[in-house]
């Protein structure tokens, strides 16, 4: 769930889970969305692109229907999905609207609660579901704003979500992936310098890769990682000092 285009860290993570034998389906928020990524789809085996808004109250039920129809269960879940208004990216967190600060959460968070509700009727044997936040949450990032008291939220969500369906055999986890080139980041405000910063700073000398998250992403919906849940895991190649301490 989030996939825009081959730069997104959802298509990272989806080579790493085919490249591991997995049958894969996607969302699309709108039709536009999805005529996008239709290429991509059958590119990873073909399966229909469902339409799921998760801003829109019963999209997200209607879209699991429409899998299950298709998949009598699904072993996983990946939730890539996050927005605020990018012209609220810039400059100062308090001037912050009302409007995009509840549209931010509704999206970047509820959402993944919604889904774990949604998929635990579809995950009979168990499963695992992952999202993906950022070193935001946890200090403070220039011109990250809403989107750290988002991604704050959806960690704590993790962990809630992680103890709720721990009795079904359904593990949550997420990916708190260092700054990367996608179209998300790009709303950020002076993004260009927060990668030139880590990537200086980094213990390995290069910012992280769509590779790297996905490999890790794969791990974490594996049985091989059948004893981690309710964690955040930093990919960022060992270097997640962007914050600004006061």
């Amino acid at each position: 769930m989030g996939l825009a285009n081959k730069f997104s860290i959802a298509y990272g993570i989806a080579e790493a889970l085919k490249k591991h034998g997995a049958d894969l389906v996607f969302t699309a928020q709108t039709e536009y969305f999805k005529t996008k990524i239709s290429d991509i789809a059958r590119e990873f085996g073909g399966n229909d692109v469902i339409l799921c808004d998760v801003s829109q109250d019963g999209e997200i039920e209607a879209a699991f229907n429409d899998i299950s129809k298709k998949l009598k269960s699904i072993d996983f879940i990946v939730h890539s999905i996050a927005f605020s208004d990018k012209n609220e990216l810039v400059g100062k967190y308090y001037n912050t609207s009302r409007e995009n600060f509840l549209n931010a959460m509704n999206i970047s968070c509820y959402s993944f609660t919604e889904v774990c509700r949604n998929a635990k009727n579809l995950m009979p044997d168990g499963g695992s579901l992952v999202t993906l936040t950022y070193y935001g949450a946890e200090k403070v990032v220039p011109n990250y704003n809403v989107m750290a008291l988002a991604k704050a939220a959806l960690e704590t969500s993790v962990k809630y979500l992680a103890s709720d369906l721990g009795e079904f055999g359904i593990r949550v986890n997420a990916i708190s992936a260092g700054p990367i080139k996608t179209l998300a980041s790009s709303g950020v405000g002076e993004f260009s310098k927060i990668l030139e910063y880590e990537r200086n700073r980094s213990p390995l000398g290069r910012n992280v890769t769509q590779q790297d998250i996905g490999d890790t992403c794969a791990f974490l919906l594996s049985k091989l990682s059948a004893g981690i849940t309710g964690e955040v895991v930093h990919v960022d190649c060992g270097c997640s000092t962007i914050g600004v301490k006061f």
